[in-house]
């Protein structure tokens, strides 16, 4: 395995400060920076600052487009504590501003070969579609690997935990089950694209000690749909 997309969830960047964790940042970094084997880039997701569905004040369209910013303060946040651990990274973002670049496969895989990390800020660009779609875009544009999805969730289970307590941990989902069974996990529309372009996909826990080194290692963390 020589490049990773991760799709990296906005809450992981929580803690009991509020929505930015120097701990959670400084830990995150440090496990990014210490890849030193593959090229990596992420995808950031907003939910830290604001989820669409728990946010019916606002259309969705307007939800959408705060998610979009949000998704541009967690790359500079993350961009910030990642230089502090001597790790280059650049933004691209299909939202555009001034302090970040305009989403380009082309120089984000001159920017990976050179050892840099590319944050893909912003999601699509466009509302109604989520982050987990923008990181398999992305994912297929700059041609990874593994699409690998770290958030809170250990992986895709057979049925949901919180109701279920026989609910078992899956540890590989062909992707025409995962469609089929309409599993919430992972975006349904990301997933569709993973499997039309036969890049696997690996949800994980995040918050497991070393669990991306792990994956960059050709481990398996979490489940694997593919």
């Amino acid at each position: 395995m020589s490049r990773i997309l991760l799709k990296l969830s906005g809450e992981a960047f929580k803690g009991p400060e509020g929505i930015f964790s120097p701990d959670a940042l400084a830990r995150i970094a440090a496990e990014i920076a210490a890849l030193t084997t593959v090229e990596i880039a992420i995808v950031v997701g907003g939910g830290n600052v604001i989820r669409g569905a728990q946010s019916p004040w606002l259309d969705r369209v307007k939800v959408d487009t705060l998610g979009m910013l949000a998704t541009v303060l967690n790359a500079l946040a993350l961009q910030s504590y990642l230089e502090s651990s001597d790790r280059r990274a650049v933004i691209q973002s299909a939202v555009y501003t001034e302090l970040t670049e305009r989403i380009s496969p082309r120089n984000a895989l001159q920017s990976l070969r050179a050892g840099e990390v590319v944050l893909f800020a912003g999601g699509t660009g466009n509302p109604l579609v989520t982050t987990d779609t923008a990181a398999a875009i992305r994912a297929v544009s700059i041609g990874a690997d593994l699409l690998a999805k770290g958030s809170g969730v250990a992986g895709v289970y057979s049925d949901d935990p919180a109701q279920n307590e026989s609910a078992r941990l899956l540890t590989d989902v062909p992707f025409d089950e995962y469609l089929a069974r309409r599993y919430r996990v992972m975006d349904q529309v990301a997933v569709e694209i993973c499997r039309e372009h036969r890049l696997p996909i690996e949800v994980f826990d995040f918050s497991v000690p070393n669990a991306l080194s792990r994956i960059s290692s050709g481990e398996r963390v979490g489940t694997r749909i593919q």
